[in-house]
C-alpha cells in the first residue's frame, strides 16, 4: 500500500509539471492569437474591396483573358494550409479530413459553375489532383496518402507579412498561366472567433464570380446603399483594359490568398489556445482525482496499521 500511495504521489507531481507547460503554452498561444486575429481582421476591408473588384472582372465574357479562360479541367492544383506543429486541437484534423472529402469527390470538385448553379464546362474523365502544401501538417498528409506534393511552404512566420506569401502566390499563378493546371483551389480555415473556425475550399483561378461571392460573404463589411454598375465595356482605361486587367488580375489573386493564410494564422492560434486551456483544466480534474485516491490510499494504509496493532496486542495478553 506504501507504494501505492508513492507511484501516486509521482504521479501528481507529473501531472502538475505537465499542467504549468500547457499553462505556460496557452499563454503564448493567446499572445500569438491577438496579433494573428489582429492582422487578419485589420486586411478583411481590403480584401472586401479587392474581391468585389475581382467580382466586377468576373462578368468579363472576353475569353481572351487567361485568368478568366474556363477549360475542361484536367489537372487541379490543391493549396492547402495547415499548422507546421500539432497541439491545436482538431485545427489540422479539419482541414485533412476535408481534403479527404475532395479527393474523394473530384468529379464534383473539377466542375465549372456560373452565379444559377449549373455547369458550363464538363470535366474530364481521370482528374488529377496535386498538392501545395503550406505548412508541415499539410505535407504530412500528402505524403501518407501518397499524393503528388509539388511545393511545399513550411517557414512562414507566425504573422506573415505579404512579402512572405508572393512566392506561393507567384509559383500558383504561373503554373495557371502555362496551362500545368486548369483549376486552383485553396483549402484553408476561416477564422470567425476563438471557439469557432470552418474549414473553406475557395476556387482561386479561373476567377470565379460564384466563389468571390462566397468569400464576400466571409468577410463581413458596413452596410451600404447599392450602387448601379455599369458594364466594364462602358469604360475608358488607360493606358488599356487588357494591359489594366493583365496587371490587376495576380495583384488580386494575391490578395485572396494571403488574406486565407492569415484566417489560418488566426485560426490556428485561436484552436491552440483553447486546446491548452483545455488541458490545463483536464490536468486540475486530474489532480483531484489523483488526490482523493492518494488520500483513500493513505486512510486505508492507517487503517491496516492500526488493525496490525491491535491484533499484536491482542496475543500478547
Amino acid at each position: 500500500m506504501a507504494l501505492s500511495t508513492k507511484a501516486i504521489k509521482t504521479r501528481i507531481k507529473s501531472v502538475k509539471n505537465t499542467k504549468k507547460i500547457t499553462k505556460a503554452m496557452e499563454m503564448v498561444s493567446a499572445a500569438k492569437m491577438r496579433k494573428a486575429v489582429d492582422a487578419a481582421l485589420n486586411t478583411r476591408m481590403y480584401a472586401r474591396f479587392a474581391s468585389e473588384l475581382l467580382d466586377h472582372l468576373a462578368g468579363i465574357d472576353d475569353p481572351n483573358y487567361a485568368f478568366l479562360e474556363k477549360r475542361p479541367v484536367q489537372k487541379i492544383l490543391m493549396v492547402v494550409i495547415s499548422s507546421n506543429r500539432g497541439l491545436c486541437g482538431g485545427f489540422n484534423g479539419s482541414i485533412i479530413k476535408k481534403a479527404s472529402a475532395l479527393f474523394h469527390d473530384k468529379e464534383n470538385l473539377a466542375r465549372h459553375r456560373v452565379v444559377e448553379g449549373e455547369e458550363t464546362i464538363p470535366s474530364m474523365d481521370n482528374v488529377e489532383i496535386d498538392v501545395l502544401g503550406v505548412g508541415k501538417k499539410s505535407v504530412a498528409f500528402a505524403k501518407r496518402h501518397d499524393l503528388n506534393l509539388v511545393g511545399v511552404y513550411d517557414e512562414l512566420s507566425e504573422t506573415p507579412s505579404f512579402e512572405d506569401v508572393l512566392s506561393i502566390s507567384n509559383t500558383v499563378n504561373a503554373r495557371y498561366m502555362d496551362k500545368t493546371y486548369d483549376k486552383v483551389v485553396v483549402l484553408y480555415t476561416h477564422f470567425q472567433s476563438s471557439l469557432v473556425q470552418e474549414v473553406k475550399v475557395r476556387q482561386l483561378l479561373p476567377v470565379c464570380a460564384v466563389d468571390i461571392e462566397k468569400m464576400l460573404a466571409d468577410l463581413p463589411g458596413e452596410e451600404s446603399e447599392p450602387v448601379e454598375v455599369f458594364p466594364i465595356e462602358q469604360y475608358i482605361f488607360e493606358p488599356g483594359l487588357e494591359q489594366i486587367i493583365e496587371y490587376v488580375m495576380p495583384r488580386l489573386v494575391e490578395i485572396q490568398l494571403y488574406q486565407a493564410i492569415l484566417e489560418s494564422s488566426a485560426s490556428e492560434h485561436s484552436a491552440r489556445m483553447v486546446a491548452m486551456k483545455s488541458a490545463s483544466e483536464a490536468a486540475d480534474e486530474m489532480v483531484g482525482d489523483l488526490t482523493l485516491a492518494f488520500n483513500k490510499a493513505r486512510q486505508a494504509a492507517i487503517t491496516q496499521e492500526i488493525a496490525e496493532i491491535s491484533s499484536g496486542a491482542a496475543a500478547l495478553e
